[in-house]
């Protein structure tokens, strides 16, 4: 079964915009330049990932940095609080659907 997408959206540089540089070249890859022209045309898309736990660390590294961030679920569009809960796929048999989108609400446990 696959995991729905997720986009890492930068909302705010913060007081610490060095650092968020930095954070930003980290996790994208970027030059220190680009990485400097993300930062100033906040809010933008940093990140699309695939994975929960990838994105979450996204999150927290740029977070740590200072700038303030919101991770958005590619099925419903919802933002997901970071660490609000665990996901573990093998527990879903089931394809994700728009009606019981997991990131507002995840499908009971078996």
């Amino acid at each position: 079964m696959e995991e729905p997408g997720f986009r890492l959206l930068l909302t705010e540089a913060g007081d610490r915009r060095m650092e968020a540089v930095r954070a930003i070249r980290t996790v994208t890859g970027l030059s220190l330049w680009n990485s400097k022209l993300l930062l100033a045309s906040a809010p933008v898309e940093v990140r699309v990932a695939s994975w929960l736990e990838v994105s979450d660390e996204a999150v927290q590294l740029l977070e740590d940095a200072g700038a303030r961030t919101t991770l958005l679920c590619d099925c419903c569009g919802r933002p997901i609080r970071r660490g609000a809960f665990p996901v573990n796929s093998a527990q879903y048999t089931e394809p994700w659907s728009l009606e019981i989108c997991w990131a507002s609400c995840p499908p009971a446990a078996n």
